[in-house]
């Protein structure tokens, strides 16, 4: 393969859409000229451009400088940056073989060319010059840069430019291998849950499925090459939204299975050796940088800085979240026999007669709020209404320019001022291409350094209507737009100098926070009565109904904490371990997670993880390992925060515009903590959290 080396450039043909910054509004890579053969000539010229930059900097006989040192790194690597960018973004929304040859190929070089950067001593060095200057007072630092200073040294300590040659060897090897082995178990994942999708031959197995549900499944069916049935596809979690109106228990029983025996198929999509391997290099990598295993590694640049922060936590919530989710369990049992005498509650069937005691207690169940859930009425007058009404944002649909799918709409975002503020491009459907999950990045990232303004993305995964028909949403979808959006935010809202610090480059533990605030406008009555209307008559929610919806925001509390708490304490079981203790056998996997699950105290059986081990995208695919503890840990600090909007009146103005000056448009550019602290005066509190989640028992106390 081309070389990569510094000072050997590799030339990139200049009718390559990369070669050149897109002259397209707020730098949208331009779609219609990009293809897949661009992608890689243009990460290696990428790397090969940013190597010889580096070095000019790492080589500079001159004292170093902000502007000659941190400056200059900042401004490196931006054509890597533009192809890397939209590469990956791409290969999570629309994978291709091609892209993913593509991915295997770079991994590795990827990895290497950071490598390179932050283990120079020469760099590092400068680093160290100026903090030396600072500390002598000999140099005065604005705030912002001073964070970026010490990031910028945190980064290389931890990843080991300290070590001696042979460490380093080393620790070179082991990120290559990691990098190459998160991308196998990606693309594994996606491979199996594709063909673990259920095909249903029998309608009468749909009973209870809506119409649009069944429409959805009928088109990938056909889509697929199966016209005549109906394909229920998988969704990233264990839980599929199907369960809860599917009737049938058999089809709900293959469903299930389906979906929790993902990856452990003893085929060519089984993921177990590509876990154990990834297990094994994280906790040598841990140890060889000076840390007892992989969580603490993770913990210590996190705001929970220690591991044992991080199991105290999950430690206080687990055994009062299972003791409510066997109460939970208690009634579903009891409308379970009545279906089914005699018979044991089980995973696949939770969803459903959730539903059905809702449905009773509540006399509301998702079939009936669906036809007033419409994904544009949703996304305009509820998403962005809200963002309208706390920020004074609007959003015109710019038709006349491409996102990388057919699927994709993009959006032009103003500020209240009326100043054009960046461009926000949603990806609302599934298909066969796209990975799992709901997530947000940036094709662009806000910088006054690059004078650059944002560009974000929001992807979900929503099953497609046949085409004139609508899609309606379940109201776990409707929170998931919201969330999605809350990171949206935090990237059009950034206003840094660096680039490096530009909107969610914050730490894993931090960056869900704005997100799972922006939740709380999908249940603001103002929002809901909005976004709540029938897509065909026009007709407003029933008003009792919403009463009822805001009312019942605590059912299931017990379920759904379970089943999270039992992810992220798999999580931190797997990386925990030393790599002398993890199992070298791919039969011992179930076995471990079973052990560890019964240990943490969250083995229950009707109410499995999150995730399994097998499918645990976010902890081997993707940036959580040893860090899926994040989203409750940033729920302490969001449940408060939703406590300061109460306080303050809710959905004003001045509290938007609170929130966005003190925290969503900092970005990364200070301590993440200093941020909460100036917004709310003193630290988090967990007491909101725990009157949320129905928590509030002696044990959690």
């Amino acid at each position: 393969m081309t070389s990569i080396a510094a000072g050997a450039p590799v030339p990139l043909d200049p009718t390559n859409p990369f070669a050149q910054p897109s002259t397209l509004p707020y730098g949208l890579p331009d779609f219609t000229a990009i293809r897949e053969e661009h992608y890689l000539p243009a990460l290696l010229a990428g790397m090969a451009e940013q190597r010889a930059q580096v070095e000019a900097v790492a080589s500079d006989p001159s004292p170093a400088t902000v502007e000659n040192t941190l400056e200059a790194l900042e401004r490196s690597g931006r054509l890597l940056h533009r192809a890397a960018t939209a590469f990956f973004n791409q290969s999570s929304s629309d994978a291709t073989p091609g892209l993913e040859d593509i991915e295997e190929q770079v991994a590795p070089l990827l990895a290497a060319h950071d490598d390179a950067i932050h283990l120079d001593a020469r760099l590092f060095a400068r680093l160290e010059s100026l903090q030396q200057q600072v500390a002598a007072g000999e140099l005065e630092l604005p705030a912002d840069t001073a964070w970026l200073l010490h990031r910028q040294h945190t980064a290389f300590v931890r990843a080991g430019v300290g070590l001696d040659g042979a460490a380093q060897d080393r620790l070179r090897e082991l990120n290559g291998q990691i990098t190459s082995l998160e991308a196998a178990f990606g693309r594994k994942l996606l491979a199996g849950a594709n063909a673990a999708a259920v095909l249903v031959t029998d309608p009468a197995e749909l009973d209870g499925l809506p119409d649009d549900a069944r429409a959805a499944a009928a088109q990938a069916a056909a889509d697929r090459g199966h016209a005549g049935a109906w394909l229920i596809e998988l969704q990233l979690p264990t839980q599929q939204g199907p369960l809860v109106q599917l009737r049938d228990r058999g089809l709900r029983e293959r469903v299930l299975r389906a979906s929790a025996g993902r990856g452990a198929t003893g085929d060519e999509h089984d993921t177990r050796a590509t876990i154990l391997e990834l297990v094994r290099l994280r906790a040598e990598r841990a140890i060889l940088l000076g840390y007892e295993h992989h969580a603490a590694y993770v913990a210590a640049d996190a705001t929970a800085r220690t591991a044992e922060a991080v199991e105290a936590i999950l430690g206080r919530l687990a055994p009062v979240a299972v003791e409510n989710a066997r109460q939970e369990a208690v009634d579903l049992t009891q409308a379970l026999e009545k279906d089914h005498p005699g018979a044991t509650l089980e995973a696949w069937d939770w969803a459903f007669y959730a539903e059905q005691v809702r449905k009773e207690r509540r006399s509301l169940d998702d079939a009936l709020l669906r036809p007033y859930l419409e994904l544009d009425r949703v996304l305009t007058e509820g998403v962005f209404r809200a963002a309208g009404l706390l920020y004074g944002l609007t959003f015109v649909e710019r038709e006349d320019l491409v996102g990388y799918h057919p699927d994709v709409r993009v959006f032009e975002v103003f500020d209240a001022d009326g100043s054009a503020l960046g461009l926000f491009l949603g990806d609302y459907w599934t298909r066969e291409s796209k990975r799992g999950g709901a997530w947000m990045n940036n094709l662009v990232d806000q910088s006054s350094l690059l004078d650059e303004r944002p560009v974000v993305v929001n992807n979900l995964n929503i099953p497609k209507p046949p085409a004139g028909e609508p899609t309606l949403l379940a109201w776990d979808e409707v929170i998931t737009m919201f969330h999605e959006f809350g990171h949206a935010l935090h990237g059009l809202f950034s206003d840094v100098r660096y680039p490096s610090q530009s909107g969610t480059e914050v730490p894993r533990d931090f960056v869900e926070f704005p997100s799972q605030v922006n939740e709380m406008w999908a249940w603001d009555p103002t929002i809901l009565r909005s976004y709540a209307v029938h897509h065909r008559t026009g007709e407003p929610m029933p008003a009792q109904w919403v009463d009822t919806l805001l009312a019942a925001r605590q059912d299931g509390e017990g379920f759904a904490t379970t089943e999270y708490l039992a992810a992220a304490l798999l999580d931190q079981a797997w990386y925990r371990l030393a790599p002398q203790d993890v199992p070298t056998d791919v039969e011992d996997v179930l076995a471990f997670e079973a052990a560890a699950l019964e240990r943490a105290g969250v083995a229950f059986a009707p109410v499995p993880p999150r995730y399994r081990t097998t499918y645990f995208n976010h902890v081997f695919g993707g940036g959580y390992s040893a860090g899926y503890y994040s989203y409750i840990w940033s729920e302490v600090l969001d449940a408060d925060t939703v406590t300061w909007f109460e306080e303050n009146g809710g959905l004003l103005r001045a509290n938007g515009d609170a929130f966005r000056a003190k925290l969503l448009s900092r970005g990364g550019s200070l301590d993440p903590m200093d941020a909460f602290r100036d917004l709310r005066g003193r630290d988090p509190r967990i007491d909101p959290l725990l009157v949320r989640r129905g928590l509030t028992g002696s044990q959690a106390g």
